[in-house]
């Protein structure tokens, strides 16, 4: 056979598919963080859920939901306006088990710990395929503003935390199950919300829980094909909060325009559309003038959940990372026996494991914001780990596909769509401004925030000169009451780094936590790789976030 025809011989000096492992076994930071933040009794549950994210099949749905995003139909062939978006069987099967697995209503429905086992199967879920998460966490998120009506969340509770999905476009009252989006953001607002313009007039009186016809635009509505969606608009009162249903009570369509599909950057297997508005109906939730008070619920949980999707993101990419150094020979080594190779995973390793932590933490605040500390450090703490962790997110990626060289560009690899996905959550659900802006708020507003942060640093303290410096220095900085908006950005980077430090001090192997403080806030390096650590200490970091 001619040199360089199809079977000849194998590829040499390739890693082998990294597919059918449990991604939550294999992740000891994560069945450690489980455990320690109050959802031990779903240790077995997230087994369960880790052998599918790992597994050959849904990682497989994954890249063919991004391979063949989805259609918009305005109209059938009668003519007729439908507004329907056409998906592929692929993002179905993703979202089956995502809804079937009660990912996204775990929280609300089983043991104390359920933010804790929700956030757990996020991360998970986000190694796989992230587009899905994002209408999985909207119905998440809509229930605490859901429940702000009581005879509408008789009426949606039910099918919405049925640990189902059902992806015909019917009346709820035929379906097996329901999902719930949002649609917030205006062409002339974006996050100033209060600069909408969308009108709300009422039927019959209006009033809470009571009907009114909506008239406007909507410039981003995530998965268009939800049951029902969270909307603000101007009603007599002022910005108001309305639950708009696809379908009337009379069980015929209601008015919702689908006006075109988002081409984005990444998430594409999820559908994003612009909306229009024309005597759309819906009911007022909380009282007119109330809106954002009332979605804020909504907003703070999805919040969340934009925070623990990243870091999922950036596992992904390590293991990937590790994977291919394991199996890789380069200069007659292993290229995770390299130095410089060596010193770029573990640095790696530790800003995964540092994200994880966080998220977890943060996760155990929802369970406990039932008391005033516990909401306080909520409030406080998803917007530093959101604000953080995404930024950290997109440059992580990078190196993990500088880790496989070219390979890592291609897309067969998984990385560029990893690539891709990695700014989305930092955009959505607030940018990093308005998120820099929303702790200064807290801080200046909230006294009890600050004492909630400190309550969680204090228990490191004595353990690492450098975090107690850093511990030190911010201090006096919180106790101003005046917090200059240009300092935003720095504040939220320099609580971020505290509190992962703090946690990984308390919850981490000493030479991790060690480690992590020095390069953090102690001379502070800006590439991954630049560790101060003996050959052992880094192999253990390495060997710690994937075992071998």
């Amino acid at each position: 056979m001619p040199h360089g025809q199809p079977g000849e011989s194998p590829a040499l000096n390739q890693p082998p598919p990294l597919e059918d492992y449990n991604a939550f076994e294999r992740d000891p930071a994560l069945v450690a963080a489980l455990a320690r933040e109050g959802a031990a009794w779903a240790h077995d549950r997230l087994g369960v859920f880790g052998i599918a994210t790992g597994g050959a099949e849904l990682l497989r749905a994954g890249a063919l939901a991004n391979e063949h995003p989805p259609r918009l139909h305005t109209h059938d062939r009668f003519g007729q306006r439908i507004d329907e978006v056409e998906f592929h069987p692929a993002y179905h099967q993703l979202m089956r088990h995502v809804f079937s697995s009660a990912m996204h209503s775990i929280a609300w429905t089983e043991h104390q710990g359920g933010h804790v086992a929700h956030a757990a199967m996020v991360y998970l879920m986000a190694q796989t395929e992230t587009g899905v998460c994002c209408p999985a966490a909207m119905t998440y998120a809509a229930v605490p503003s859901l429940r702000r009506d009581e005879a509408i969340a008789a009426q949606w509770l039910p099918r919405l935390l049925k640990p189902a999905y059902d992806p015909l476009f019917a009346p709820p009252a035929e379906k097996a199950a329901v999902t719930v989006g949002m649609a917030m953001t205006e062409k002339q607002g974006g996050s100033d919300v209060r600069a909408n313009r969308t009108q709300a007039r009422p039927v019959a009186g209006g009033g809470p829980g009571g009907e009114y016809l909506l008239q406007g635009h909507k410039w981003f509505c995530s998965a268009p094909m939800s049951d029902a969606f969270l909307t603000l608009a101007q009603s007599p009162g002022g910005l108001s909060c309305f639950l708009v249903p696809r379908w009337l009570p009379d069980d015929t369509r209601n008015r919702f325009a689908i006006q075109r599909l988002k081409d984005k950057c990444g998430n594409r297997s999820n559908a994003s559309a612009e909306i229009e508005y024309h005597d759309t109906w819906c009911r007022l939730l909380g009282e007119e003038g109330d809106g954002v008070r009332t979605i804020i619920d909504m907003v703070q949980h999805t919040r969340l959940d934009a925070s623990v999707a990243p870091a999922g993101l950036m596992r992904q990419a390590l293991v990937q990372a590790i994977h291919h150094a394991r199996h890789r020979q380069a200069f007659g080594k292993r290229l995770a026996a390299q130095p410089l190779m060596r010193q770029v995973l573990a640095d790696m390793a530790l800003e995964v494991e540092a994200a994880l932590l966080l998220v977890m933490r943060v996760a155990r605040a929802f369970d406990e914001s039932t008391d005033p500390p516990g909401e306080a450090f909520a409030r406080i703490a998803t917007a530093v780990a959101k604000f953080w962790v995404n930024k950290r997110a997109p440059n992580l990626v990078y190196e993990a596909m500088e880790c496989l060289g070219g390979g890592g560009y291609v897309e067969d690899s998984g990385l560029p769509r990893l690539y891709r996905e990695a700014p989305l959550n930092s955009i959505w659900e607030g940018s990093g401004n308005v998120i820099a802006l929303d702790i200064l708020r807290a801080l200046a507003r909230t006294p009890q925030a600050r004492e909630a942060l400190f309550t969680e640093l204090a228990p490191a303290e004595g353990e690492d000169r450098d975090f107690d410096a850093a511990l030190a220095d911010l201090g006096p900085r919180l106790q101003a009451k005046d917090f200059e908006p240009a300092r935003g950005r720095w504040l939220a980077e320099r609580l971020a780094l505290l509190l992962q430090a703090s946690l990984m001090l308390r919850h981490a192997e000493p030479a991790r936590a060690r480690l992590f403080c020095a390069s953090r806030l102690g001379e502070p390096h800006h590439v991954y790789g630049a560790l101060q650590g003996e050959a052992t200490v880094l192999d253990a970091i390495v060997e710690h976030a994937w075992p071998g």
